[in-house]
């Protein structure tokens, strides 16, 4: 943990235990005290490579369900267009990939543009 973000630790440990030199105490006991602290203390959001806690997860999911909702019985929604952007995705900076979706009529049509891309082999 130290070498990972010794400040965080010196943080956590002077929030939680009120700690402020971890380095006067005997190292299997500053070893019980970081290993008490919360999941999501500075020192483990950086471990477990966390950008949000559990309950901001939550509450981000919630919001950008409630707002697929709204959308899905607005006219917006029954036509597919201006969907919502994701709370989520934007805090955890994701980044969604446009993909070129291609539907098709019928069979054949499918069987036509098959043919073309690929030169004609089935």
């Amino acid at each position: 943990m130290i070498n990972t973000d010794e400040n965080a630790l010196i943080c956590d440990l002077a929030e939680t235990y009120h700690i402020y030199d971890y380095r006067s105490l005997p190292l299997h006991m500053v070893g019980i005290y970081a290993c008490g602290l919360r999941p999501d203390s500075r020192i483990g959001m950086r471990i477990s490579n966390s950008k949000l806690t559990t309950d901001q997860t939550i509450l981000a999911l919630i919001a950008d369900n409630t707002r697929a909702l709204a959308w899905l019985n607005s006219a917006d929604g029954a036509k597919g267009v201006n969907r919502p952007k994701s709370l989520i995705a934007a805090l955890l900076d994701e980044q969604t990939e446009e993909r070129d979706i291609e539907t098709f009529e019928s069979g054949q049509d499918f069987d036509d543009e098959w043919r073309r891309r690929t030169g004609g082999e089935k």
